[in-house]
């Protein structure tokens, strides 16, 4: 996959593009289902896939000192964008000067202009230029003028909180993140179409886990992302690099850790019948299930047997999965699972 980082540098190949645009944090089955139909489109115009992403995310430039709310840093973004079959990915730099466009004047300077569109995909609520000025009906409007055409889809919905009595949910970001926030990551699972992960570098920690007998792999959570509710995990790692990853089963806590007092959110993560060294190494964690929140303990002793509880719960949660068959080729869920 071609990585562009301006509209403006645009090689050639980059041009006549069928455009998919979106900020696209989470990579969520309707971000998914909308760069699907554009592959489609492609195919059938003869044209690349390209999709179009701003970096940062708008709602961290305009609103700077809110709380940290992405789900998917840009590494991991482009990966799974690149999984989809994108041919093209433009990341555009979200500042004051890009801000400034009126939406007329993103659609002349950066789709008609700089991309030289074939064809545009949004979701049907897609709004974009100076004060949000844009919407479907306008990017419409424009295309007809600049010669392409425009495609909006309503991102599909998925079952409401409780069950099929409700109306269905819009595929969103939003709800991901509530979710995950309140202790619901199976359920952001079946928006996101894949267990939401985290991932970092192995670090060295206090080696606390060792002295206990359950050493744990620590990585920090980035400064911008999401955090999820804090406590004890079941969970699947596996490490970067590997050819073919392989998904062990383990039990992590992720928080402030109250008995030890924390500066800083941190992931533990304490991987079964595994020896080796992993400081250094880049692993990334799927959080499967939540098993409760975080505790204070009057004992280093009553600590050690809450953490063999918490482990055999997370066997038992993780024995019925047959991970490693259908997960190596693709970080999506298959049909069966979601």
């Amino acid at each position: 996959m071609l990585i562009v980082r301006h509209y403006k540098s645009a090689p050639e190949q980059a041009r006549g593009a069928v455009v998919v645009i979106g900020n696209f944090d989470g990579i969520h089955r309707g971000h998914q289902a909308l760069i699907a139909k554009g592959r489609r489109l492609a195919e059938e115009f003869g044209a690349p896939l390209a999709v179009l992403t701003f970096e940062p995310h708008p709602r961290s430039y305009f609103q700077p000192d809110q709380p940290p709310f992405l789900l998917t840093p840009f590494r991991v973004k482009a990966q799974l964008i690149s999984a989809l079959g994108v041919d093209i990915l433009v990341v555009q730099r979200f500042n004051k000067a890009f801000a400034s466009l009126t939406a007329e004047e993103f659609v002349a300077d950066v789709l008609a202009g700089g991309l030289q569109a074939r064809h545009v995909l949004v979701g049907e609520n897609f709004r974009f230029g100076k004060g949000r000025g844009g919407d479907l009906a306008l990017l419409e409007r424009e295309g007809r003028t600049h010669g392409f055409g425009v495609t909006g889809m309503t991102l599909a919905g998925a079952p409401g909180k409780t069950g099929q009595d409700k109306p269905q949910e819009v595929f969103s970001s939003s709800l991901v993140r509530e979710y995950l926030r309140e202790g619901s990551p199976t359920r952001a699972a079946l928006l996101l179409g894949r267990y939401w992960e985290i991932e970092g570098r192995v670090q060295p920690g206090a080696r606390r886990g060792r002295t206990l007998g359950f050493p744990t792999a620590n990585i920090a959570l980035k400064k911008e992302m999401l955090r999820p509710a804090y406590g004890v995990y079941a969970v699947r790692a596996t490490l970067e690099g590997q050819e073919t990853p392989h998904w062990r089963p383990g039990v992590a806590n992720l928080g402030l850790s109250p008995m030890f007092n924390y500066q800083e959110p941190l992931l533990e993560v304490f991987l079964f019948d595994f020896e080796g060294d992993l400081y250094g190494r880049n692993m990334r964690v799927a959080l499967i299930d939540y098993l409760r929140g975080e505790m204070t303990f009057d004992s280093l002793d009553a600590l050690k047997e809450q953490m063999a509880e918490d482990s055999r719960r997370a066997r038992a949660t993780l024995a019925w999965e047959d991970w490693d068959a259908h997960w190596p080729a693709s970080p999506f869920l298959t049909p069966s699972q979601q």
